[in-house]
């Protein structure tokens, strides 16, 4: 578990959001409510999906599976001209992020954000950062596939 520790540059979000928890995972409902909307955000800079997630800043001190955070599903754009209806911007600030590469279903996905948070940070030489957690759907992103592959960015600073 190698990540690449990279400065992302500020990024111009629109899409949908909802507020769950993990005892009340709603991330199905939040993406069948923006995919077949998508295609109506006609100045993205790509065709890569953005999954963002606000956490309270708490959120891992005090872990609870019914701690609510807000989700995210959005694409990245020029700029805020063209904002479908029922849909919302994004302002995500540049900062450091570790990012991860990982490959395979969402079946996996729990250990593999579980072994960054109690292997990999803690030996590391950062710590996490109050700031949106997300992950990058890119070409190769195909949903509960074992083929599957996406970036996850995890804030981070310096110790």
């Amino acid at each position: 578990m190698n990540p690449r520790i990279e400065t992302i540059q500020e990024k111009k979000l629109v899409g949908k959001k909802l507020t769950m928890s993990y005892a009340n995972y709603r991330i199905g409902e939040l993406w069948s409510s923006f995919m077949p909307r998508r295609k109506e955000i006609t100045n993205n800079l790509s065709n890569e999906l953005v999954s963002l997630v606000l956490y309270n800043s708490n959120h891992f001190n005090y872990f609870n599976p019914t701690n609510e955070f807000e989700r995210w599903a959005a694409v990245e754009v020029e700029d805020f001209a063209n904002v479908p209806a029922e849909m919302e911007t994004f302002v995500l600030s540049s900062g450091l992020y570790a990012v991860f590469h990982y490959i395979g279903s969402s079946d996996g996905i729990a250990s593999f954000y579980q072994n960054i948070f109690t292997v990999w940070l803690p030996k590391s030489e950062y710590e996490l950062d109050y700031r949106p957690h997300f992950e990058i759907l890119g070409e190769k992103y195909k949903n509960n596939d074992q083929l599957s592959e996406e970036d996850i960015f995890i804030p981070i600073k310096p110790r």
